[in-house]
């Protein structure tokens, strides 16, 4: 079974690369983290281990560690008076099997509609609902494989859209040696109904790899993730100017390599206690090159586990329009 999924996961990196070519794709909603522990250490993270139903909303393999009957809730502020919010709740089903459920919302708020030569002529609002239902098993001691079921609809004044997506991972967890290796296939999918019937948009597909890691004798657990796998070539065009006729440029490995990762550390205080930081390299880079260079591509945050009772909150700047500060609750029933 552990080597099925296995396959599954590699035979989707050659695929993705006809489904998810170098264009730029739509429901980019679905990229945000839905727990602040995700949004503090980067805001993409397949391997993090964390009791919250959240977790398995980008690998769902991770569901296999969140204990039964778990209810989560999160509230993030966007950019330009926009909120993303949800819900996720998870049912454990003897030994190995996990179930889960989770909504979440877009609101971009009123924007103001315009003729063709510019005059208000009222308001307009816009909205992406995503509501999910995600299965993990507990292969091995070892070993855990999930999928995700999403269902995205979206709206825009009086245009709407409605796609489906999988997710796809695994995740190996060896608990002695406080070492997580994750891999996770997010959005594969298709636009089933376009806002105009012609023409169709893509989904932002995600092939991510993840380690997570903690020290014997020190407090800390490092995270590194390496996503958007498949997308090289625009990591590549992002990273070099507009070069002149006639002329080429040559970005180096490291520097191609590095738009592809994200990294991160929690400090454990306590048992009950953790402190996060994180960094985004390929954010760091879109956000210095559109002109917003103040805390580009870094994300803090803090988190606390009280008996059933979690809370966290953290920071982060996804947009050059604002900074996003992100609050989780969950309850163990």
């Amino acid at each position: 079974m552990t080597h099925r999924l296995l396959a599954i996961l590699l035979m989707l990196l050659p695929m993705s690369t006809t489904m998810a070519q170098e264009y730029s794709s739509s429901f980019n909603s679905l990229k945000l983290p839905t727990s602040t522990h995700t949004a503090a250490l980067g805001g993409q993270n397949v391997s993090l281990i964390d009791d919250t139903p959240s977790a398995g909303w980008a690998n769902p393999a991770l569901y296999a560690n969140v204990s039964d009957k778990s209810l989560a809730l999160n509230f993030m502020t966007y950019a330009s008076g926009s909120t993303w919010m949800g819900a996720h709740f998870t049912k454990a089903f003897g030994q190995r099997h996990t179930l889960a459920t989770g909504v979440q919302l877009m609101n971009y708020g009123k924007m103001d509609e315009t003729d063709e030569v510019g005059n208000v002529t009222g308001t307009f609002s816009a909205k992406d609902f995503v509501i999910g239902a995600g299965y993990s098993y507990l292969l091995t001691d070892r070993w855990s494989g999930g999928a995700n079921l999403k269902f995205i609809f979206s709206n825009l004044a009086d245009y709407s859209s409605i796609a489906m997506a999988v997710d796809l991972g695994v995740n190996y967890l060896d608990e002695e040696n406080d070492l997580s290796l994750s891999a996770s296939a997010e959005n594969v999918g298709t636009q089933l109904k376009a806002y105009d019937d012609r023409v169709h948009t893509h989904l932002p597909f995600t092939l991510s790899l993840g380690l997570s890691k903690g020290m014997a004798h020190l407090p800390v657990r490092f995270h590194l993730t390496l996503t958007d796998l498949t997308r090289w070539k625009r990591s590549y065009y992002a990273l070099t100017e507009e070069p002149e006729a006639g002329k080429s440029q040559k970005v180096s490995t490291s520097k191609l390599l590095l738009n592809h990762v994200v990294a991160g550390i929690d400090i454990t205080c306590t048992d009950f206690l953790y402190l996060s930081l994180g960094y985004n390299f390929r954010r760091a880079y879109e956000l210095k090159a559109s002109g917003s260079s103040h805390w580009a591509g870094i994300s803090a945050g803090a988190g606390i586990n009280v008996k059933r009772f979690q809370f966290g909150i953290s920071y982060a700047k996804y947009h050059q329009a604002g900074n996003s500060i992100m609050c989780t609750a969950a309850y163990r029933l």
